[in-house]
């Protein structure tokens, strides 16, 4: 297909869509694995199926997938750090992020807004992402707090 949209413009266009930002996370042979995605949505309530789209470059995803189960945990405002961690490329992603292991077995950061646990349902190639369907199995959030938004190619937060 020929291509018409600029990618400089397509991006800058879309990115007036303020998103939230999570880390996706899961346990792979006991350490913890996961990479901060701002592309996360529901999908279903009956039954209870959320969405992601992984870039096909990750190299966390294919260890987190392999596991078959995650959690998304949906970052607060004062969990730049944890995002900017998470963000990156390396091999101790964690160092420097509190978390522990749910009683599901996925990777629970605390502090988070909220924790939705998922098994992994499909995956589906979609240009140059994987877009990830998964059953919802937990889920809790916290009473007070506000989101970390992703807005414009940057950290924004919202008076809500």
């Amino acid at each position: 297909m020929e291509r018409l949209i600029d990618p400089a413009r397509f991006r800058d266009v879309l990115g007036r869509f303020a998103s939230g930002i999570t880390v996706v996370a899961a346990l792979d042979d006991g350490a913890p694995v996961g990479f901060a995605c701002q592309s996360f949505a529901s999908l279903s309530l009956d039954p209870p199926l959320v969405m992601l789209a992984v870039g096909r470059s990750s190299t966390s995803w294919p260890r987190i997938q392999r596991a078959g189960r995650f959690c998304v945990n949906i970052l607060a405002e004062d969990q730049r750090t944890t995002c900017a961690a998470l963000g990156r490329s390396g091999p101790d992603k964690f160092a420097d992020v509190p978390w522990r292991v749910s009683e599901h077995g996925t990777v629970r950061v605390d502090g988070a807004l909220a924790h939705v646990e998922c098994a992994l349902h499909e995956v589906y190639e979609a240009g140059d992402h994987h877009l990830v369907t998964a059953h919802v199995v937990a889920l809790d959030a916290a009473e007070d707090g506000r989101p970390l938004l992703y807005y414009r190619s940057r950290y924004a937060v919202g008076a809500f």
